[in-house]
């Protein structure tokens, strides 16, 4: 199960760091990163079973929603702005 976890979170950065085209590419490898942290930290907490760690993958999972939220709202305003949600397009500068 470790290494299914691991792999899957170094699947989602790996997806992150080459495969930069769209503004909506990068936040689905940013959900599955999150989401394999909520599992991580959800396996964690449970095999500890100290109830001082049974809320933090429930803070984990709300972060994640508002990120995602949060990615959503920019990725639409790019979108409106620039006419298209490629990572190149976008400079820092024009905005």
């Amino acid at each position: 199960a470790l290494f299914t976890l691991c792999a899957s979170f170094t699947l989602g950065v790996t997806g992150l760091a080459l495969h930069r085209t769209h503004l909506l590419s990068a936040l689905l490898c940013l959900e599955g990163m999150m989401l394999t942290l909520f599992l991580f930290t959800s396996i964690w907490s449970k095999q500890l079973e100290a109830l001082m760690y049974l809320s933090l993958p429930m803070f984990l999972l709300t972060f994640s929603a508002c990120e995602a939220g949060a990615g959503l709202a920019l990725m639409v305003a790019t979108t409106r702005t620039h006419g298209t949600d490629h990572l190149k397009t976008l400079n820092l500068l024009q905005c």
